[in-house]
């Protein structure tokens, strides 16, 4: 299995990071990604990282934070794209729910990413919220490849990801009794699809209400195998597979 987004650095693990990972490993891990969400983030999360191979991060602004960039933040994200580890930019995004930040600014904020994404080759990964027309609107004027992260949009934001050719990634939601998306989940296809946690956020069931962690992954495995009618063991070895490929991971860090 293969943990594709989730937050080590969140203070929820800062007690017991070294015990989260042995569990994520006994449970069959060989690969996570822990993605960041600010520039300051994002060197923690490379910190992270660099203690383990099998560990990858990310560098990137969420959207929640879009109304503090600074022109330096975009600079440091570039500069930490050079680092080996560092395989894709985000989590960026859209997120018209909480409006943390201006639209307008979330907007800015996102597209210099789409471009530092461009230039730099590595995939984005896109956090989108209530936001699917312009978050589609964006992909399609976009130059990069990426993956809509935890998702939760309509039938046109997921069409659009399709015609990109990006990936669809989704989280332990899908667990939930009131999930609304399992037509998409089932017309995603195999070779695109994607598994996370987004831990410490969204703890699948039967863990629901607890912080989540890289290890429940699994759960969410086999709750999208059932969902799908495929075999679970199958479904987790070509997740694994596309998430190596998408990250650029074939050949790196695995045990």
């Amino acid at each position: 299995m293969f943990d594709s987004h989730c937050h080590l650095t969140d203070d929820r693990f800062a007690a017991d990071l070294d015990e989260v990972l042995d569990r994520a490993w006994a449970a069959g891990l060989t690969g996570i990604v822990t993605i960041a969400s600010s520039a300051d983030d994002a060197r923690a999360a490379f910190d992270i990282a660099r203690r383990d191979p099998r560990i990858h991060s990310t560098a990137g602004v969420h959207p929640h934070e879009a109304g503090s960039v600074r022109p330096e933040h975009y600079d440091a994200i570039r500069e930490l794209c050079t680092a080996p580890g560092i395989v894709a930019i985000g989590e960026t995004g859209l997120d018209y729910h909480y409006d943390n930040s201006p639209r307008d600014t979330q907007r800015a904020v996102f597209q210099r990413q789409l471009e530092i994404a461009a230039d730099t080759g590595l995939p984005v990964v896109v956090h989108s919220r209530s936001a699917d027309q312009d978050t589609a609107a964006m992909i399609r004027d976009a130059h990069a490849s990426g993956v809509l992260h935890c998702f939760a949009g309509g039938v046109d934001l997921f069409e659009t990801a399709m015609v990109a050719g990006w990936f669809i990634s989704f989280a332990g939601l899908i667990t939930f009794r009131n999930f609304a998306n399992v037509d998409l989940l089932r017309a995603t296809p195999r070779d695109r699809l994607l598994l996370e946690t987004d831990s410490p956020y969204l703890a699948p069931v039967p863990h629901r209400g607890r912080r989540n962690e890289p290890a429940w992954v699994v759960e969410t495995c086999r709750a999208a195998a059932d969902l799908r009618g495929e075999d679970a063991a199958l479904l987790a070895a070509t997740t694994t597979a596309n998430a190596r490929r998408f990250y650029g991971l074939d050949g790196v860090g695995s045990t």
